[in-house]
């Protein structure tokens, strides 16, 4: 049976501890080809949070709300941007689907924390200080949501307040 094409709306997630070492995992699919927690909504109104969450865990076994990771850990930087998928990717969308639109979370994590990946998806891991790992992604995009990771926590943490 024949997947249905991905929804071109989707997440990224740039998973960190309270020390700013970013977790970042290698494409399965493009070795060489490392990045944060990606994915597609699984349907038209599952809400951003929902896939966010769920990418997590089938990306690293991470489980947003069990001990350790609260769903508190988890930050919507209600921030999106609109890019072009890269060719080698377009066969998993519609026909004429040439962009999407992604939305950026955080998700702080204990020091420690055990990631089992999907071997299917992604074959490495690795936590690296967040200007390391920035300079590690292929995406211009991951690069650039890493990067602002110290600006989006002040801001989550005074928008607590």
């Amino acid at each position: 049976m024949q997947k249905p094409p991905k929804i071109p709306e989707s997440v990224l997630v740039v998973i960190h501890t309270p020390q700013l070492e970013v977790l970042i995992i290698e494409r399965a699919d493009r070795p060489g080809f490392w990045q944060s927690v990606t994915g597609s909504k699984d349907r038209l109104d599952e809400p951003f949070a929902e896939t966010a969450v769920r990418e997590v865990g089938e990306e690293t076994g991470i489980a947003v709300g069990a001990a350790g990771v609260p769903h508190s850990a988890l930050l919507d930087w209600r921030h999106e941007i609109e890019y072009e998928i890269y060719p080698v990717w377009r066969h998993r969308y519609a026909p004429g689907v040439t962009r999407n639109t992604e939305h950026w979370f955080s998700l702080e994590v204990p020091a420690g924390t055990v990631v089992t990946l999907a071997p299917r998806e992604h074959t490495a891991h690795v936590w690296l200080p967040y200007e390391q790992a920035a300079a590690k992604c292929f995406s211009w995009s991951n690069r650039e949501a890493i990067l602002q990771l110290p600006e989006r926590l002040h801001e989550g943490r005074e928008g607590r307040r």
